[in-house]
């Protein structure tokens, strides 16, 4: 069964080309990488994915049905749940109410209808245990976490609302080789709970770690898809540096 599969999708800002002709499959229990460097369409990818733009060429299919997604809201509704790298938290709140952000559960009646704190702690210690993260306090402050445990915290909460499709956008950009591990570990965390995960990176060895199949951009184009078994993670690495570009660029820096 295809969760999400975006064939020959394209995406246009005037006389901009952000996107032609990429093509993708989102399996449960699967990962997919998107692999590219600045500027190779990702973010119009992950935009599209969600929600936020509307592709104009190519089609979208949501569970083998055909869509155009009109907003965030939508994508969530149809179980796509979007991480982004700039985490949408409140710092000085405690983990437990940036966990439910939005989506908080109320107790009692009328005039008396309250946040029922005790049941989002509860849950929120239960579904970060379920995903293997325990953490020291859920009241703490979610900016006293380090960047990594943000992002497992992202995770956690996506899946303990029902999604089935988790896109996360450079999760480990911006964190060092420990705290990248951590949360890759979440992510085949994800994908063994039975999501199907968009991992979204420029790290090759990253994506190389968890992946199942690799879609590789290049300027807006799709200049390579693979599964793991058609691909080894130094052909990878190859392709991202930019193959016969970079042996060009070697020539040409080479003394004379």
């Amino acid at each position: 069964m295809t969760l999400v599969k975006l064939t020959g999708v394209s995406k246009h800002y005037g006389t901009v080309r952000a996107l032609e002709g990429v093509s993708l499959e989102v399996h449960p229990g699967d990962i997919t990488c998107v692999l590219g460097d600045n500027g190779a369409g990702k973010s119009t990818l992950i935009k599209i994915v969600a929600g936020l733009h509307q592709h104009d060429g190519g089609t979208l299919s949501i569970e083998g049905e055909e869509t155009t997604l009109s907003s965030p809201r939508e994508a969530l509704d149809r179980g796509i749940a979007t991480v982004y790298q700039d985490l949408a938290v409140v710092p000085l709140m405690p983990v437990w109410r940036n966990f439910f952000l939005g989506s908080e559960p109320r107790k009692g009646k009328g005039p008396f209808k309250r946040l029922d704190t005790d049941l989002m702690r509860r849950t929120t210690r239960d579904a970060l245990l379920r995903m293997g993260i325990d953490l020291r306090d859920v009241d703490q402050p979610i900016g006293t976490l380090s960047g990594g445990e943000r992002q497992c915290v992202a995770i956690a909460r996506a899946v303990h609302f029902g999604a089935k499709v988790l896109v996360l956008d450079e999760p480990t950009a911006a964190l060092g080789v420990k705290q990248s591990g951590v949360v890759l570990k979440y992510v085949a965390a994800a994908r063994d709970e039975g999501l199907g995960v968009v991992l979204i990176t420029h790290n090759p060895h990253h994506a190389y770690l968890v992946g199942d199949r690799f879609v590789l951009l290049r300027r807006g184009t799709m200049v390579g898809k693979y599964t793991r078994d058609e691909i080894t993670l130094e052909e990878l690495t190859q392709q991202m540096a930019g193959g016969s570009d970079l042996e060009a660029l070697r020539h040409e820096l080479q003394r004379t």
